[in-house]
């Protein structure tokens, strides 16, 4: 499937609370043109659980791909997990994924581990939310 064109990423974004009733109590997700066909996604996204995974993108819409990516899940001020398409060639064990990965304890900064179902070419937040909601019962 291709990356959604801009207004059905829209309607993705803002339609999250409505999505997950049961899993997302608040959403501040919004979508800022930086020229006609790209954008910047910034915001969190609040859960039940008490997690928040904090979102910042760059898509260009021309293309159909995320540019560059942030994710990062916090509890309450401590991050708990992070996401990130920075290469590590070096790992094999990201090979599977490369170059998009996660960092979580122990040793959040080099502890990295393949990110399965994030990526460039489709819209990430629904895998970010079923990440954050197994994250609470860790």
């Amino acid at each position: 499937m291709p990356f959604p064109a801009r207004p059905a990423y829209e309607i993705l974004i803002y339609s999250i609370p409505e999505r997950y009733p049961e899993q997302v109590r608040h959403s501040t997700l919004r979508l800022y043109s930086t020229s006609a066909l790209t954008a910047r996604l910034e915001g969190s996204i609040g859960l039940f659980n008490g997690l928040e995974i904090r979102v910042r993108e760059f898509i260009d819409f021309k293309i159909g791909k995320i540019l560059d990516y942030s994710y990062a899940i916090y509890r309450g001020n401590e991050k708990i997990r992070w996401y990130d398409p920075q290469p590590h060639p070096e790992e094999t064990a990201l090979v599977e994924t490369f170059p998009h990965h996660y960092h979580e304890e122990p040793g959040i900064k080099r502890h990295r581990l393949p990110a399965y179902g994030i990526g460039f070419y489709a819209p990430n937040l629904d895998q970010l939310i079923a990440d954050g909601m197994r994250l609470s019962k860790e």
